[in-house]
């Protein structure tokens, strides 16, 4: 269960997963994690993000992205949403990323995600067999030049669980694309992004819970 101590530790994650964070607060922080497995958690969903960081090149860009602009609709009416379940079930469901989660995840779209879609006509659509039965999960990907756009769906599985996203390469290494919460009640697409070039991904890696499903993902020019 969470304390209200973890919520002054959970502001300094961003920066212990960047190495930013201060010799005498990390002592401290180190001394938390030992006991809190729910922060601990969330610096592992941090860390792949942090290492994706190095990654970005600034001066391949001409211009800062600007989000959607119904985009603070959507996120109030999450809100207010997800208030209106507290009261009615007295539960409490992660949004998916944490406070500091949400800083570092934040800086990588500002750094990625290019202002303007890419050519539909490239983009590739990937389709997992194999599925429990009410089970849906499905995914458009997009190539830029900083790697490939991932358009999540899924569906039939217990709200509020976690789901993990990569995409694997042709030597068999998976590179983390990203990680949200399943909400049955929130008819919506997850957008993740990868490093990894469309051309080079071989194949798109869902943990859904602790189950994983796996899609290959064809080559480019390949029938």
């Amino acid at each position: 269960m969470k304390s209200d101590g973890c919520r002054n530790w959970r502001e300094s994650l961003g920066a212990h997963a960047l190495g930013q964070l201060p010799e005498d607060e990390r002592a401290g922080l180190e001394a938390h994690l030992e006991g809190c497995p729910e922060c601990r958690a969330e610096l592992e969903a941090l860390a792949p993000v942090a290492r994706m960081l190095p990654l970005a090149d600034p001066d391949r860009f001409s211009a800062a992205p600007q989000p959607p602009p119904e985009l603070a609709g959507q996120i109030t009416a999450m809100i207010r949403e997800e208030s209106r379940s507290r009261r009615r079930r007295r539960l409490r469901f992660s949004l998916g990323l944490g406070g500091a989660t949400a800083a570092v995840a934040a800086a990588v779209l500002a750094i990625f995600i290019l202002p303007g879609g890419g050519d539909p006509s490239l983009d590739q659509r990937v389709k997992f067999g194999s599925l429990p039965p009410g089970k849906k999960i499905s995914a458009t990907l997009q190539p830029h030049p900083f790697g490939t756009e991932i358009h999540m769906y899924v569906g039939g599985f217990r709200t509020g669980v976690l789901c993990r996203v990569s995409v694997r390469g042709p030597d068999g290494v998976q590179l983390p694309a990203g990680t949200f919460r399943y909400r049955s009640e929130v008819h919506d697409v997850a957008i993740l992004s990868s490093a990894l070039d469309i051309s080079r991904t071989r194949a798109l890696v869902v943990r859904v819970g602790r189950r994983t499903f796996v899609a290959p993902v064809r080559r480019e020019g390949a029938a």
